[in-house]
């Protein structure tokens, strides 16, 4: 009889008891942990997240998700939901997970370090979801992800491409359109104002800038760098600005094109007669800028509704999505009053 009672527990998996064991807390502290509730200590609520991974123990809530999705939510973690790219992909995901009956659980990582979204995919992992979102890791790397096998996860990050499903813009067509299209118009050359350094579509952009530039036969200049926000634009335009040997930049995304279009205005220099400005992104105020922005265009609606669909792909038919599965969507290049020939020599 107790052999057998041994053997129906073990064939349970591990317990509650056990988790709370290995951690070196009570079962209610690890109930609290699992429940998410606010009155555990972070180094304690970090311990019982690691041993719930090494035994394998998942919430008797999540592991029936697992199994049939009955929650009918998904977890979409970012690492800030205020910046325009990440806030429009939420956007879509949102829309396209209400349009299926699902939920959404938004979850933004608070450390930018790589324990920071570790800690943020074990939080959301043992809730109550059916699958994970996550969108630009950019201070993580996938082998520091802890997620319980058999967890349905797309990405909009390229840096996991082969690690899971991943939906991203053609970065790399997007910005040879926009330096090709700078140069056809007669510019000697295209300058650059870079995303940051530690963030992967910046270092993508840059580098396509950089290799269509060395294509076309001409040396690179040295690119500016900003944060992605309109202000750091404005800032490094000032010194862009000044420099009356620069006819045309290629500026990663809109807000910090925004930036150096007022910039420009500030200091009198005119947009598009001395000064092209092509962005990337084509968010709604681009078309409402002074001068209306030229940009690149990438379909934010679309990266959301595919990452919603590969995602409950795997939740409905396991299996059917292989790990290195990517859905590149298409940029367009939108031609608008920000550019134009250069200005004459002197």
């Amino acid at each position: 009889m107790v052999s057998n009672r041994g053997s129906r527990r073990r064939s349970r998996g591990p317990s509650i008891e056990d988790v709370a064991g290995l951690a070196g807390v009570s079962a209610q502290t690890v109930s609290r942990v699992a429940n998410e509730a606010g009155n555990v200590r972070p180094a304690t609520r970090e311990r019982v997240l690691r041993a719930m991974d090494r035994l394998g123990y998942t919430p008797n809530r999540a592991a029936r998700a697992l199994r049939n999705g009955a929650f009918g939510s998904i977890g979409l973690i970012a690492r800030t939901f205020a910046r325009t790219g990440e806030a429009l992909t939420t956007q879509s995901v949102v829309e396209a997970a209400e349009a299926e009956g699902y939920s959404v659980t938004l979850l933004a990582v608070r450390e930018p370090e790589a324990g920071g979204w570790r800690h943020a995919v074990q939080r959301l992992s043992h809730q109550a979801v059916d699958g994970l979102i996550i969108i630009r890791a950019e201070e993580t790397t996938p082998e520091s992800f802890l997620l319980p096998s058999g967890m349905p996860v797309s990405v909009s990050d390229s840096r996991f491409i082969g690690y899971y499903p991943d939906v991203g813009a053609d970065q790399v067509q997007g910005t040879r359109d926009a330096v090709e299209y700078l140069l056809g118009l007669g510019h000697a050359t295209v300058h650059h104002l870079a995303g940051p350094p530690d963030s992967e579509p910046a270092t993508t952009r840059a580098a396509s800038w950089h290799r269509t530039l060395e294509g076309a036969g001409i040396s690179p200049p040295p690119a500016w760098r900003g944060d992605w926000s309109a202000r750091s634009g404005h800032e490094v335009g000032r010194e862009i600005v000044a420099d009356d040997s620069v006819t045309a930049v290629y500026v990663a995304n809109d807000d910090m094109a925004f930036g150096l279009l007022r910039a420009a205005h500030e200091v009198g220099r005119r947009v598009p007669e001395e000064l092209s400005v092509v962005g990337f992104d084509d968010i709604e105020l681009s078309e409402f800028s002074e001068p209306p922005l030229t940009t690149v265009r990438q379909d934010f609606r679309r990266a959301g509704h595919e990452l919603v669909r590969l995602l409950l792909q795997q939740v409905t038919e396991p299996g059917s999505v292989g790990y290195d599965e990517r859905v590149l969507l298409p940029t367009t290049l939108v031609v608008r009053g920000s550019t134009a020939p250069p200005p004459p020599p002197r």
